[in-house]
């Protein structure tokens, strides 16, 4: 299994402003494939949700893209997942829906969510919809477009909260259970 552990010397990102229009915005409403094989309607979900969006799971039969560690925010996917893992349980004590979300395929992402135990569902969005419809930053690597790191609290398909830039990536959980208790309505 890959290191929890993340690197001393990772680079921060910057915050480049790609997420300032978010707040406030309705998710689309628009289906995306589940790691446990059922759509998801992210501007259908009602009440509280977290969808935590990440670059890429890495594997550990499979070498990460060249100079991976060197992309201010890319590494930690793993990490953030597990920590959102480790703290499912006071998540759903406040009614609060997980997703991670990414551009890897179904398939791909069904073996981390196994590999990695997590108790909620990853999703497909392998058509980068939401950078088209949300705006939603993006880098690329190895000529693959793939998802700059933000969180977002939803509720009711609302966007309340952005976490972005989101580092470092494995303290996230925290950072958005901190925010929910802070926010209790």
């Amino acid at each position: 299994m890959q290191s929890l552990e993340l690197p001393k010397d990772l680079p921060a990102p910057i915050d480049d402003g790609a997420a300032a229009h978010l707040i406030g915005l309705t998710l689309p409403q628009i289906e995306f494939v589940s790691t446990n094989g059922s759509c998801i309607n992210l501007g259908l979900l009602q009440g509280l949700a977290v969808i935590y969006i990440y670059p890429m799971t890495g594997r550990p039969d499979m070498k990460l893209p060249d100079g991976w560690d060197q992309i201010p925010g890319a590494r930690g996917c793993t990490p953030q997942s597990c920590a959102f893992k480790d703290h499912f349980t006071e998540l759903k004590a406040l009614d609060c829906q997980v997703f991670g979300l990414s551009t890897q395929p179904t398939d791909y992402q069904l073996e981390a969510r196994d590999r990695l135990h997590l108790p909620f569902e990853l999703l497909s969005d392998s058509s980068l919809y939401l950078k088209r419809t949300l705006q939603l930053p993006t880098f690329f690597v190895d000529g693959n477009e793939l998802y700059k790191r933000i969180t977002l609290i939803v509720e009711n398909g609302n966007i309340l909260k952005t976490f972005y830039p989101v580092f470092p990536p494995d303290k996230n959980a925290e950072q958005v259970l901190d925010w929910l208790y802070a926010n209790q309505t």
